[in-house]
């Protein structure tokens, strides 16, 4: 099969889109890092936030090597455009396929830190509903002075 170079120019579109959404996980996760570096501060004691620590450095971690393979995959993506065009269609191939594998690394990895940040909302679920239950069951079982 031979390369035209519009293939891999296709691939710019997708994977700028790709980076764009990647940047905007990282900023809600420096955001939410900053927010809880603000409550930490306020009550250090508090077990959620060690467990939502644990989380968001792995997020970031994954994130970051989320962008690394996007912007990997974009360069070979890049090298392979310039191999077309000079005649060298053999090794274009072959980073064609190396830019592929690395969007596909990048995009297995969104997946894996998708699935990590809704572990993230699930602790502040549990919290929530455990702040709640704990103040209706109080509301309920309190004693009242009244019939004393």
């Amino acid at each position: 099969m031979e390369l035209q170079l519009s293939t891999p120019a296709l691939l710019f579109s997708a994977i700028t889109l790709m980076m764009l959404a990647f940047t905007n996980r990282f900023l809600a996760v420096a955001n939410l890092i900053r927010g809880l570096h603000k409550k930490y501060l306020e009550n250090p004691k508090e077990n959620i936030i060690i467990e939502q620590i644990h989380n968001l450095k792995k997020r970031l971690s994954m994130i970051k090597y989320m962008q690394l393979s996007g912007v990997l995959s974009f360069l070979l993506c890049v090298i392979c455009m310039y191999l077309i065009f000079i005649g060298a269609q053999f090794a274009a191939n072959y980073v064609f396929i190396g830019s592929m594998l690395a969007l596909l690394i990048s995009l297995g990895i969104s997946l894996v830190e998708i699935l990590i940040s809704t572990q993230a909302l699930n602790l502040e679920l549990k919290d929530m509903e455990n702040q709640f239950q704990e103040r209706t069951s109080s509301f309920w079982f309190k004693k009242d002075k009244n019939h004393e």
